[in-house]
């Protein structure tokens, strides 16, 4: 009856719904198809905290982790991720992809005392702020550098506001290179560093053999291949010919299998 009392704006108002419907639909299969980063993110984590669970004997709800910095984009994996705990100190996680290749570094995070996280009260009734150690560096150190203990020092800082990425240990930072320059007093991030080539191929190092034994027998052999930190490579005897497999155990040095 509407429709015949008022034909034109009963036209339009059916235009409207018409309208309203067509779009609808796009958008909703839009926002189903958009990729939710969140979720990828929080995947991650629970991986992360249940192989941490698993290797150190305890309940993943326990394991706390430094939250990613926000310029991170995790991507999406489709293989089964790849950790290992690559520094001394086991305070950092290595995480790796295979497909797509990416990998990233994460923190357990463990409390500095009891107030950890709300301050410290001050017989005065004042609150400070926590702090935690940190690795800073001595002086200027040029992308590249293999570093070592003498150009770091640990300090303590507040730990409001401190980069996540920030190493705690020179341990974490020993055997590893950095990937930038770094200037005097600069706060070291995981993200700063990598594994360094200690066992470069073509070259000669050093084989130990029979530490367990009692005696310890030292040749010289030639790297077949490139290797890092604890990593198993084959290595040539030049004398004998005959192929070997070594651990790397420091620059130029491997220990023999």
């Amino acid at each position: 009856m509407l429709c015949l009392l008022f034909p034109t704006a009963c036209w339009r108002a059916l235009m409207v719904l018409l309208l309203i419907a067509a779009s609808a639909v796009p958008g909703a299969a839009l926002a189903q198809s958009a990729p939710n980063a969140q979720s990828v993110q929080d995947k991650l984590l629970t991986q992360v905290r249940q192989w941490v669970g698993k290797t150190q004997n305890t309940s993943p709800s326990l394991v706390d982790l430094a939250p990613l910095d926000a310029r991170v984009q995790v991507q999406p994996c489709s293989q089964p991720l790849q950790m290992d705990l690559p520094f001394a100190s086991r305070e950092t996680v290595r995480v790796r992809c295979t497909q797509p290749a990416w990998q990233l570094y994460m923190r357990l995070q463990t409390p500095t005392s009891s107030n950890a996280g709300q301050g410290e009260i001050t017989p005065t009734g004042s609150r400070e702020s926590v702090s935690r150690k940190t690795v800073v560096s001595r002086h200027l150190i040029q992308r590249g550098t293999l570093l070592d203990a003498t150009m770091l020092e640990e300090v303590s800082l507040p730990a409001q506001g401190m980069d996540a990425q920030a190493v705690a240990s020179i341990q974490d930072l020993l055997y590893g290179e950095l990937v930038r320059d770094v200037p005097a007093g600069q706060v070291l991030r995981s993200s700063d560093i990598r594994r360094a080539v200690l066992v470069k191929q073509g070259q000669s190092a050093l084989m130990s053999v029979g530490q367990n034994s009692g005696f310890q027998i030292t040749v010289r052999v030639d790297a077949l291949q490139d290797g890092r930190m604890g990593e198993q490579i084959r290595l040539k005897n030049p004398d004998s010919g005959r192929l070997l497999t070594g651990t790397v155990t420091g620059p130029n040095a491997v220990r023999g299998l």
